[in-house]
């Protein structure tokens, strides 16, 4: 199986308020609306997150981030006024979690094989 793109998806309940957190978290607006409930964020050329409307599904999902810098990150997220917590991470990079207003589970990591900002 050869992937070439990745899309993962956030189901909310309340699209205005979660999009709002979300162009928090990733500082900007969304690149483009497919429908009115709807945002999509190119994070690079072969990866995008999608918060969607879908009420009966909202809070259920987990997504993992590996950042180039995530010290740098934190800052932001932090003075964005987000809530993070860290997690032990044992053997494995460090980590810092994310709850949007739903209840989906952000994790973010230090990506060992990357340390550009």
């Amino acid at each position: 199986m050869r992937i070439t793109y990745v899309f993962a998806g956030l189901p909310v309940a309340d699209f205005a308020s979660s999009y709002n957190w979300y162009v928090s978290l990733f500082g900007r607006d969304a690149d483009m609306f497919p429908h009115d409930e709807e945002a999509v964020w190119r994070l690079n050329d072969s990866a995008a997150v999608y918060v969607v409307r879908k009420r009966e599904r909202a809070g259920s999902s987990l997504a993992t981030f590996a950042l180039a810098d995530l010290d740098t990150y934190e800052k932001r997220f932090r003075d964005a006024g987000m809530s993070l917590r860290e997690e032990a991470a044992g053997q494995g990079p460090r980590r810092l979690i994310a709850t949007d207003p739903d209840g989906n589970t952000l994790t973010f990591f230090q990506d060992p094989a990357r340390t550009d900002a």
